[in-house]
């Protein structure tokens, strides 16, 4: 059984010419099931009036579906998100005769240039969707610890708290015991459950909702990672690099206010101090977060200035 997840940007429910519906927050889930392959195909439907569902779409996102009906700053927008967290698979939809030669330089020199062109058939992406989740790899070929960021988290009569989530890496399985971060809480695992059906372990990649011994709902809140790995760690300030994408205008200053975005959190921060050394576009950053954030040493962020206008992703920055 393999799972791919899929962002769909671009077009207001695009997603339900190929999917179910199902979870609707500030991002739309829908599902496209075939046999034992599933596809999690995410909209984000508050974007984009706010910038932080189109970063969770893109955070939990392998791949990306990008529907094309004009090139605005919207679109550009999008784009610079895609880039910035590094998605290197999906497919453009070309609509209103824009044609492929407008978007290639767009997207040259970057991660994007491996996305490719498709027509607008639902049907035929809803089968190559669908071939590509049956060629994912087997719970197997993971590591033993396991991680798992929340998107969503509520109570269920007779179960208790259930959240739906991502395994981010490794895997997980029935009655482990595990780690609430940030925190110091440890809650158990009762039950794994990928689209309606039980199992005894879930791995990378794959879209569970968890059923949560000794845990209430307001204490695994979207942002929350669950994990069994040692080598997750939780950061209030950081000493950092940042990486500016070219269409950045700006240097950052000491008392800005970002956002840093990893995993399914989106978090307040304050420059307090920048410096530059040559080139103001890769600054050394010290960042204070207004909560802890959690992740792997290395691990990479998006960076977003949410009171810039028309582009409101900045870059990306390394965490220690």
């Amino acid at each position: 059984m393999g799972n791919l997840t899929v962002a769909v940007l671009g077009a207001s429910e695009y997603a339900n010419n190929l999917g179910k519906k199902g979870t609707v927050s500030d991002v739309t889930l829908y599902n496209l099931k075939k046999g034992e392959d599933t596809v999690t195909l995410i909209e984000p439907t508050r974007y984009p009036e706010r910038l932080a569902p189109l970063f969770y779409a893109v955070a939990m996102a392998e791949k990306a579906i990008v529907v094309v009906d004009e090139l605005n700053a919207t679109f550009g927008e999008c784009l610079v998100m895609l880039q910035c967290a590094g998605l290197t698979s999906g497919y453009f939809v070309l609509r209103n005769y824009i044609p492929k030669e407008k978007i290639l330089p767009l997207i040259k020199g970057t991660c994007l240039e491996k996305f490719e062109f498709a027509e607008d058939n639902p049907q035929v992406l809803k089968e190559r969707l669908l071939i590509e989740a049956a060629q994912k790899t087997n719970c197997e070929a993971e590591g033993a610890f396991g991680a798992v960021p929340v998107d969503h988290a509520f109570g269920v009569k007779g179960v208790g708290t259930v959240i739906l989530g991502l395994v981010a890496k490794g895997t997980i399985k029935k009655h482990d015991a595990l780690k609430v971060l940030p925190g110091t809480k440890t809650v158990q695992l009762r039950s794994i459950q990928k689209h309606d059906d039980d199992f005894d372990s879930a791995c990378a990649g794959d879209r569970v909702g968890l059923a949560l011994k000794n845990v209430e709902v307001k204490e695994v809140e979207r942002g929350t990672v669950l994990t069994t790995d040692p080598a997750v760690k939780a950061s209030k300030t950081l000493d950092t690099h940042a990486t500016l994408v070219k269409y950045w205008q700006t240097p950052l200053k000491t008392g800005m206010v970002l956002h840093l975005g990893h995993w399914m959190q989106f978090l307040n921060c304050k420059v307090e101090a920048a410096t530059e050394e040559g080139d103001w576009r890769k600054p050394t950053l010290k960042l204070a977060l207004e909560k802890e954030i959690v992740h792997y040493p290395g691990d990479e962020a998006v960076l977003t200035y949410l009171e810039n206008g028309k582009l409101r992703v900045a870059g990306t920055v390394t965490l220690p």
